[in-house]
């Protein structure tokens, strides 16, 4: 049976990619919203009273996918996983107290990065408006400033990375999201990884609280 793991954190600390290691490293699931939302797109949810009859009609008229929709999609990827590492979710009280009816949980680890270098991760991104490759200012760096070394392409900073969309972005995970954090926190089971570390530090610290699990 694989291992159930939880990784929190805000955006920019990480997760995607200690996630993505943990999965490969442990044989483990990667599940995310997205990637979920995006599998199960034309699920049946008829039943369920809502505005439209799948995920995929609100996914397209850009509406937000209804938190029984999200848990339910959720729920069958969990189901369908042998043993997992969970991104993106819960990110209110409600959906941590749901997660809790439907899956046990090994490890519950929050990836602790400050808000000023959460800002200067994420503005510093930049993306290629060619080929999607994506690069950082400081962190990982073109060849030749502005440049795609793939393709030869732009590199643009996207709108959701300007410094003023960054920080309302964090304040909506401060306010939605924080909450699970101290959740996990005050039962007794929250495990805090030091996210400025190197990736590969803070690796070492994620997969030995995995191992231990």
């Amino acid at each position: 049976m694989g291992k159930h793991i939880l990784l929190l954190g805000a955006p920019g600390a990480g997760k995607g990619t200690q996630s993505k290691r943990l999965a490969s490293e442990f044989d483990l699931e990667h599940v995310t919203t997205g990637d979920a939302l995006r599998a199960n797109k034309d699920m049946d949810i008829s039943d369920m009273d809502f505005e439209y009859d799948t995920p995929r009609e609100y996914m397209e008229s850009g509406d937000l996918v209804p938190d029984d929709v999200v848990n339910e999609i959720v729920k069958t990827a969990l189901q369908e996983a042998d043993g997992y590492v969970l991104d993106g979710y819960p990110r209110n009280i409600e959906q941590a107290e749901y997660l809790t009816e439907i899956t046990d949980l090994d490890a519950v680890l929050y990836l602790d990065v400050s808000e000023e270098e959460l800002v200067e991760r994420l503005t510093g991104r930049r993306v290629c408006d060619d080929c999607g490759a994506n690069y950082h200012v400081e962190f990982a760096p073109p060849e030749e400033d502005g440049v795609c070394d793939e393709c030869g392409g732009e590199l643009i900073q996207r709108d959701d990375d300007t410094e003023e969309t960054v920080r309302e972005r964090l304040t909506v995970y401060h306010k939605n999201t924080e909450p699970v954090v101290n959740h996990y926190r005050d039962e007794g089971v929250l495990v805090e990884i030091d996210g400025e570390q190197t990736p590969d530090g803070v690796f070492d610290d994620v997969a030995e609280v995995v191992e231990d699990a």
